[in-house]
């Protein structure tokens, strides 16, 4: 079963990867559930480029949740997950070749700047955790 988010997503122009990887500033949060980009805003769903989409939005401890990026071709991106009902980041990322992860925010973002159409990544859930709901937030070079 695929479950479908609403996602943050940023306007092409305004957002600048980093072709190495979103350094941990990037976890600084000034506006509650949104990753920091400056002066960046989120862009209507409908003008969105990307589809992120996830194998779940719940979750109990240890348990693996596929998070897949795909559309038109970019570079970089940023991935955060949020337990629902506490709001605050929650869980950690498995590193794949590219990737690399910001445990301070349990974020996960690019490891180089070169064109994709697609990323997949897996987050997994604290163990420590009673369980709940997820949310993904995604930035990229070109909205997602």
């Amino acid at each position: 079963m695929e479950f479908r988010f609403v996602f943050m997503a940023f306007l092409p122009v305004m957002v600048t990867a980093f072709p190495d990887g979103a350094p941990v500033d990037a976890c600084v949060k000034p506006r509650p559930n949104q990753p920091y980009h400056g002066q960046a805003r989120s862009q209507p769903i409908e003008t969105l480029p990307y589809t992120v989409s996830a194998t779940s939005n719940e979750y109990e401890p240890g348990k693996k949740i596929a998070v897949i990026i795909k559309g038109d071709t970019f570079r970089g991106f940023f991935l955060q997950a949020r337990d629902v009902a506490k709001d605050h980041w929650i869980g950690t990322w498995d590193e794949a070749p590219n990737t690399k992860g910001l445990p301070e925010c349990s974020a996960i973002t690019h490891a180089d700047n070169r064109d994709k159409l697609q990323a997949t990544v897996v987050w997994t859930a604290p163990q420590g955790s009673p369980g709940g709901q997820v949310i993904f937030t995604c930035t990229n070079e070109g909205g997602c």
